[in-house]
């Protein structure tokens, strides 16, 4: 970790985990964060950190008495769940049926029971968290159409959308097969998002704030009602992207149980579980202050907490203990971090030389349309395992993983 601090530019620190280099349009974004008055100590950085909308990527801030919408992000509840099994890979890996290996079958059963991309549920799907959303928001005209978004939310339910999000079926080092899943909370979040940007927009520009509009990041007062409007829907969008992962997770365990009883005869028992965010805000008590931790793509890593930080399709990933580091603000990173956008990915790798890849590895990949691949290759992500070594005083590693099947929009 080092710290970057010119005094001419920022009004406080920024501490950045990583050997003493960042990109330079990252460092530009952090020290505009380290410039808002609301700042508390000091801006992180976690080793993944890369170029984002308003705040770095990988970035977490703490605020007295404000919240921003934007260092929150638009996927508010984005993050991952994991379980393990007590089956081992090699009792699968080479059962066949039809000429197709076992978790072959598995994946494309997920695909058809999990909608992916744009795709919804045709029929409104069991959500308890909408249902007492729809109790609690009746009447509440502080986000537009919002009745609409809720019923809408039925539907998506139980969805794992596109982009890095995913469903992997993992070996860990002792050769036993775990399930790990990446996915938000839809539309919900990013219409809430964008809303409230724009109502705080509004405010800043009525009460002269100093904050510059260029960089994205209008705030709240949590004191008014338009900031605690904010806050109490992204409870419910927290809540339904931890039930949404949920359902997925269920679905994915149930599928994985059939197929392994009917052509192995075997019974699995699951452990482990493990469900968290990555994009979202909390209040919290820091350096003996309450204040609002925004984490942007950063996982919550306090003493003895359980945490997942998955690499890229293909690579390894990793279950973590959090050792509760103060600087971090109890934080470490949420995956890899892009090295490529997804144009430049596009550009720069061939859909080939992708597939080849995970052929070589014996990585089954689910994926409708193959055109958009390379973005989430592993050539398009920092080495996790050196994303690891840079936070080895925010989590310790209990187990390692590796990719043998995956899910993809």
């Amino acid at each position: 970790m080092f710290v970057y601090y010119d005094k001419t530019k920022q009004m406080k620190p920024i501490k950045i985990w990583l050997q003493n280099e960042i990109e330079e349009n990252v460092l530009e974004q952090a020290v505009d964060l380290a410039q808002l008055p609301f700042v508390f100590k000091w801006v992180s950085l976690m080793p993944d950190c890369h170029y984002g909308y308003g705040m770095p990527i990988g970035g977490v801030m703490a605020a007295k008495g404000v919240i921003v919408p934007n260092a929150v992000g638009m996927d508010i509840g984005c993050g991952m769940s994991y379980v393990q099994t007590d089956l081992k890979f090699a009792d699968l890996q080479h059962v066949e049926h039809d000429r197709q290996p076992l978790m072959k079958l598995i994946v494309n059963q997920v695909m058809r029971d999990v909608p992916v991309g744009f795709n919804l549920h045709k029929k409104p799907q069991p959500s308890k968290v909408i249902d007492q959303a729809m109790i609690d928001m009746a009447g509440d005209e502080s986000l537009p159409d919002s009745q609409a978004l809720l019923e809408n939310a039925y539907y998506q339910i139980g969805t794992l959308g596109g982009g890095n999000h995913f469903i992997e079926f993992q070996q860990d080092q002792e050769g036993y097969l775990g399930i790990m899943l990446h996915s938000g909370s839809r539309n919900l979040g990013a219409k809430i998002c964008h809303h409230f940007n724009d109502v705080a927009k509004k405010l800043n520009a009525q009460w002269y704030s100093q904050v510059p509009a260029k960089n994205q990041l209008p705030f709240l007062p949590t004191a008014t009602p338009e900031g605690q409007a904010y806050l109490r829907w992204m409870t419910i969008a927290l809540d339904y992207a931890y039930e949404n992962r949920e359902q997925m997770l269920e679905k994915s365990m149930s599928i994985l149980s059939q197929f392994v009883a009917k052509y192995l005869g075997q019974e699995i028992t699951y452990s482990m579980r493990v469900n968290c965010h990555h994009n979202y805000a909390a209040l919290e008590h820091h350096y003996g202050e309450n204040v609002w931790v925004h984490r942007k793509g950063a996982t919550r890593a306090r003493e003895g907490e359980l945490g997942i930080i998955p690499g890229a399709m293909g690579s390894h990933s990793y279950i973590v203990t959090g050792l509760g580091n103060p600087e971090s603000f109890h934080s470490s990173s949420h995956g890899a971090g892009r090295v490529y956008s997804r144009t430049k990915a596009r550009e720069a790798i061939s859909v080939e030389s992708v597939i080849v890849d995970l052929k070589q590895q014996e990585v089954v990949l689910g994926k409708v349309k193959k055109e958009d691949v390379a973005e989430e290759s592993r050539f398009a992500y920092k080495n996790i395992d050196e994303v690891m070594k840079n936070q080895e005083a925010l989590v310790v590693p209990i187990k390692k993983l590796k990719t043998v099947g995956v899910i993809k929009g």
